[in-house]
């Protein structure tokens, strides 16, 4: 797809206007209902249906099936970094007040990177067309070691900070407690971080661990850097709104890896297939169509599998307890995250 500088800066300009509306709503602390989680999660789902619908009309098909995959592709891997944020939110326990503030800035922190991440695989993918090679075999790998981190053990999740921020901590120094939305104080003369700061640094600092599956995915789909972008935008400013309307539901999704896994496994045979496609082998290519059926397909099944697990779980848990009263049930797929 052909896109001029003057629609990169439109398309730029736009998703700023929307983000600073978000920011402007949201502008006071405050606890997110449901039905304000509800209510802007279809906002931003019915925006990025009428952006990929617009691409058909002023673009192609192609471009618009691309968007859709990468749309739905990033949505779903998002979902998956929502356990993080739960941990990271209990790990630094951010008053509720203040969650949607935090994920605000840490999504804006994660576009800016994604967003470098997205310029440099471009570049790269334009120079050597060899690395889809590389891409590929990193998403296979990536999702056997999803499948194996949900078969193994489940024990007490853990959030352990990277050393990026326990050196920016070190150097800066953290306040007691928070203070509001400040970020910064000053303290004995001295000026430190507030805890609000550490945690919009780990929201968005995490997201680079997430992000190198999830761009290299994106890219097994679509090549072009317009598409990529915007997928990834769309994808991520809704997910402040997701994790409060399915932050309860998480537990529930206890398949989520197995359906990333079989998702990401199938980018990364399609990258490999690509790559020989274009060293000159002939070898079938999966089309754009195939590839959305897929994974709207795997999303469904993975769905609705999770659901029933999750119920019969509770229903065994309630049943052993002898009081009628369930106990929690579901686990974290993740037994300990380290970024």
């Amino acid at each position: 797809m052909d896109v001029s500088m003057t629609l990169w800066v439109l398309t730029i300009l736009g998703l700023s206007a929307l983000i600073a509306i978000d920011f402007f709503i949201g502008r006071k602390p405050h606890d997110v209902s449901i039905k304000e989680a509800g209510t802007w999660s279809v906002v931003w789902i019915v925006l990025a249906a009428l952006f990929g619908l617009g691409l058909l009309f002023f673009g192609n098909s192609q471009a618009s099936g691309e968007f859709f995959a990468g749309f739905i592709t990033e949505k779903s891997l998002s979902v998956d970094n929502l356990f993080v944020f739960v941990l990271i939110m209990a790990k630094f326990s951010v008053p509720s007040h203040l969650q949607q503030r935090v994920l605000l800035i840490g999504v804006l922190i994660a576009l800016v990177l994604r967003a470098i991440f997205i310029a440099a695989g471009a570049a790269i993918i334009a120079s050597f067309s060899w690395v889809f090679y590389i891409f590929g075999a990193f998403l296979i790998y990536t999702a056997w070691k999803l499948i194996q981190e949900a078969r193994s053990d489940d024990e007490e999740d853990e959030f352990e900070e990277n050393r990026l921020l326990k050196s920016v901590e070190k150097k800066f120094g953290v306040a007691d407690k928070y203070h509001g939305t400040k970020l910064f104080l000053k303290v004995n003369g001295k000026r430190v971080m507030t805890p609000l700061m550490v945690v919009m640094l780990a929201i968005g600092t995490t997201d680079v661990l997430f992000a190198l599956d999830s761009i290299p995915a994106i890219f097994g789909l679509t090549q072009d850097p317009y598409i990529v972008f915007t997928a990834n935008a769309f994808a991520l400013m809704g997910l402040r709104q997701l994790y409060f309307l399915i932050g309860g539901l998480l537990k529930k999704l206890v398949h989520l890896s197995y359906g990333l896994s079989v998702i990401l496994g199938f980018i990364g045979v399609k990258l490999v297939l690509h790559a020989l496609h274009e060293s000159g082998v002939h070898v079938p290519e999966i089309s754009i169509p195939f590839s959305l059926a897929v994974i709207c397909g795997v999303l469904v099944i993975t769905t609705i599998t999770s659901l029933i697990a999750s119920k019969k779980q509770t229903e065994r848990e309630a049943a052993e307890s002898g009081d009628g009263k369930p106990a929690a049930s579901g686990k974290s797929e993740k037994d300990s995250v380290e970024v």
